[in-house]
């Protein structure tokens, strides 16, 4: 029996290297129904002028990581959207370190789903906590518009 190709972080990094998260520069670690792991390298090209993480960048990365662990949950052909966000921010991550986002789910329900983020610099300081609420949508019908 082979598995999920969903649950393989190298698999869901393909799927995502042509669409934001990869022109990000997310990092899948683990990929799992009640975790969704990954990391950021903080680059000029995703930070402020200031020289630190761009709160949009905190909060796609985020956003991505909860909609991966929404992905793995549904049935295979679903489709997610975001439908509400919160972010949290709580200190800053400057340019040339690494953070680590840890998705994890508060609920798992049949229309939806509530993600929290937790966002966190390499010295283990948290940088921002994002919930996020999916809503699932079933696989489009063939020969509707």
């Amino acid at each position: 029996m082979t598995q999920d190709p969903r649950l393989d972080p190298a698999a869901v990094q393909a799927l995502v290297a042509a669409h934001l998260p990869g022109l990000l520069g997310v990092e899948f670690v683990e990929v799992g129904p009640d975790r969704v792991v990954g990391r950021l390298r903080v680059r000029p090209e995703i930070s402020t002028i200031g020289g630190i993480l761009h709160g949009g960048s905190i909060m796609a990365f985020a956003d991505t990581l909860g909609a991966v662990g929404t992905v793995i949950n549904m049935p295979r052909g679903g489709r997610t959207n975001t439908i509400e966000s919160s972010t949290k921010f709580i200190a800053a991550a400057p340019q040339g370190t690494m953070v680590v986002g840890v998705a994890v789910p508060l609920h798992k329900g049949r229309t939806t789903m509530v993600w929290q983020t937790t966002i966190r610099r390499e010295d283990g300081r948290l940088c921002a906590v994002v919930s996020q609420t999916q809503l699932m949508l079933d696989p489009p019908q063939q020969g509707s518009d």
